[in-house]
């Protein structure tokens, strides 16, 4: 995504007040974040915050980064441990003259399952392509928080689920 979008959807969560979400801004130094995983040292950062979802203690870390150094802004949603990304996604596309969030499942594991995950998260969830609405006030940042939450755990479910079926 442009930075402009990266900072318009930035400046979103980091002033929306919600009584769903917990929203705690990191600090940033020169642009970058300091000590948070080798993946992020050293890459420009627009924003970064730790969101939790205060009724379940979900949590997950939301970095708005230049994440391949080449002035295309990703964000990228960390496991609440900091072990491993659960989304990078910086594709933004008009759907019916409305910006949307795009990002599409693709698993990388190198055990030969990966169709197996691919066919479950379509069967369960509609499409391996999901489509999320970005907000347009304050007011719609709970909703998209919401359907980055609910993809990150879909996301893990599919992940895992051919170690559901080994144990059958």
């Amino acid at each position: 995504m442009e930075k402009e979008q990266a900072l318009f959807l930035a400046n979103f969560i980091e002033n929306a007040s919600s009584v769903v979400f917990e929203t705690k801004k990191l600090e940033t130094s020169g642009g970058r974040l300091q000590k948070f995983h080798q993946w992020t040292n050293g890459k420009p950062t627009l924003a970064a915050f730790e969101i939790t979802r205060s009724d379940t203690d979900t949590g997950y870390y939301f970095v708005f980064i230049d994440w391949h150094r080449n002035d295309n802004y990703y964000l990228v949603i960390y496991a609440h441990d900091r072990s491993t990304t659960c989304a990078e996604i910086r594709q933004i596309q008009e759907i019916d003259g409305v910006p949307h969030i795009v990002w599409t499942y693709k698993p990388f594991k190198r055990d030969g399952k990966n169709n197996q995950r691919k066919a479950y998260f379509k069967q369960m969830f509609g499409s391996t392509t999901i489509h999320i609405k970005l907000p347009t006030s304050t007011l719609e940042v709970d909703i998209f928080l919401e359907k980055l939450f609910k993809l990150c755990q879909n996301r893990k479910k599919a992940d895992r689920i051919v170690e559901v079926f080994d144990l059958e």
